[in-house]
């Protein structure tokens, strides 16, 4: 079984079918794209693969989890497991570096206070933050929150990292930082599923493409300069 799996399976949000009978797989140790115009679905997807919506119809697992089954109080379980990375960074404005990082461990059941410092340590040195961790997130680049909220996702050492667009709102030098340190966490082993518009990067750092459109997925092939 893969990381992901989807099997004719339904999304729906606000009672509308974005994807049906939908047939979708990641297997462990890829670096998957995910291509599409605003409205083909790319959001809803990656929703209901960390939990947020769940499918109507078909099977789905992720992680381990059954889509269909998982209840509520199990939906913390599975997002231990994903590490999700955002466009717009998402970290707490009003706590530094350091409590945006304890915020998600406290959160995931951690209670020792040398194994967390430790731990987000090890991380900060993962994603090459030297900024001290007494700033607060305004007081950083958007290159520097980015690696902040990567470093975030990578707390419960995750199977699987989900990121969306999450070069969006950088300079191109940046975006391709972000690039290579993404494709290093692949290298180590991570799987990592990327929604982007940045046709670029798919040029650049090669995987398996698929593009969201008319409510189906498939598979497309780069084509080289």
């Amino acid at each position: 079984m893969g990381v992901v799996s989807l099997k004719s399976a339904t999304i729906s949000q606000r009672n509308k079918v974005v994807f049906e009978d939908l047939d979708f797989k990641i297997n462990s140790g890829e670096f998957v794209f995910l291509i599409g115009k605003t409205g083909s679905g790319k959001s809803s997807l990656i929703k209901t693969l960390y939990g947020d919506i769940q499918i109507t119809s078909g099977d789905g697992n992720v992680v381990g989890f059954d889509l269909k089954k998982i209840k509520n109080n199990q939906i913390h379980l599975l997002r231990r497991k994903i590490g999700v990375v955002f466009q717009d960074f998402k970290l707490l404005q009003d706590m530094t570096i350091f409590e945006n990082l304890n915020f998600v461990l406290r959160a995931t059941g951690w209670k020792d206070k040398n194994k967390i410092k430790n731990k987000i340590q090890e991380v900060l040195r993962l994603v090459s933050i030297n900024t001290p961790v007494e700033k607060y997130p305004f007081e950083l680049s958007g290159g520097e929150q980015q690696r902040v909220s990567i470093a975030r996702a990578l707390l419960n050492e995750p199977e699987l990292i989900i990121a969306d667009e999450p070069t969006g709102n950088l300079d191109p030098d940046t975006s391709q930082t972000i690039m290579n340190l993404l494709k290093k966490l692949h290298e180590s082993g991570i799987t990592v599923l990327m929604a982007t518009h940045d046709y670029n990067m798919i040029i650049k750092f090669p995987g398996k493409i698929f593009q969201c459109e008319n409510g189906k997925i498939f598979e497309v092939i780069a084509k080289e300069n």
